[in-house]
């Protein structure tokens, strides 16, 4: 396929090399062009603008957040581009952009399917994301092979794009919970003399196996947060966009409240680049340690 690709952080960039393997061609932009020299090496097409990258079989996104998001994806752009184009945004954004994305996509003769991932740069870098995936099947069908470049499976969740995204979000809000609790169980053990390591041995062992307790209460027991693979402002603002998407349809959460007190009060002390297991730092702190 013949694609673009906007958006070159540590996802998009490992993303598009996975996506460059796999054979096909693909035209890169990224605000900060020098982020897309490694990438040129592995065959990619640097472009100047996102007009150059907004075009061809398909184009990707994968931006921080939703002002990035609005700041490229401009009434313009879309004006601009081929009628039938595909755009596939892979970032976590808020449901009401998606639905405003969604809308002006389809005024001007462009398919819109969110496909947010999950899973961090390691992940992405091995080809092994989840990918949730909402918009028109056909649309899906013809991007699978990109999705399949990238991912170990995608996750078709219904015709809507913003249904992808709020499904993201409550996966995102559970991720912040475990680890809340992690750090949370940490400050308890500790305090009592216990190694934070032991532990963690007992509840991966039977109650709590798999990646997020046994890979966050890793960093918590080793108080290794940097560098991150998920950073804590990042994880702030998913909360907030997950509390947001549960107060448009009157839904308490919370727990989702508490977590996003905690990266709060992280990004106050100074650790929103810290990675998203700082919640173990915050819990020693409340308790004095």
């Amino acid at each position: 396929m013949d694609i673009g690709f906007i958006g070159l952080g540590e996802m998009g960039a490992a993303m598009v090399a996975n996506i460059l393997k796999a054979g096909h061609q693909v035209r890169v932009w990224n605000r900060s062009p020098e982020r897309a020299q490694v990438l040129a090496e592995l065959g990619a097409r640097v472009v100047a603008t996102p007009a150059e990258a907004f075009a061809g079989d398909a184009v990707f996104s994968m931006l921080a957040d939703d002002t990035a998001l609005r700041e490229v994806i401009t009434a313009p752009l879309l004006e601009h581009a081929a009628r039938g184009l595909i755009h596939v945004n892979m970032a976590t954004i808020s449901v009401v952009l998606a639905e405003e994305l969604a809308s002006a996509h389809a005024s001007r003769g462009v398919h819109y399917v969110s496909a947010p991932v999950m899973g961090r740069p390691d992940v992405a870098a091995a080809g092994k994301l989840t990918i949730v995936a909402g918009g028109p099947a056909e649309s899906i069908d013809r991007v699978q092979p990109i999705f399949d470049a990238i991912g170990q499976k995608t996750w078709r969740i219904g015709s809507l794009p913003q249904q992808a995204n709020v499904m993201k979000l409550a996966a995102n809000f559970m991720l912040g919970a475990a680890v809340e609790t992690l750090g949370e169980a940490a400050a308890l053990v500790t305090g009592h003399g216990l190694a934070m390591q032991d532990f963690l041995d007992v509840i991966t062992s039977g109650l709590f196996p798999g990646p997020v307790y046994s890979g966050y209460g890793k960093m918590i027991a080793e108080q290794q947060f940097e560098p991150a693979k998920f950073k804590a402002r990042l994880g702030l603002k998913d909360l907030r966009l997950a509390l947001a998407a549960a107060d448009s349809v009157t839904t308490p959460m919370p727990i989702a409240s508490v977590v996003r007190d905690s990266l709060i009060e992280a990004v106050a002390q100074g650790d929103g680049e810290k990675d998203f297991a700082v919640l173990g730092q915050v819990a020693a702190r409340r308790a004095g340690r």
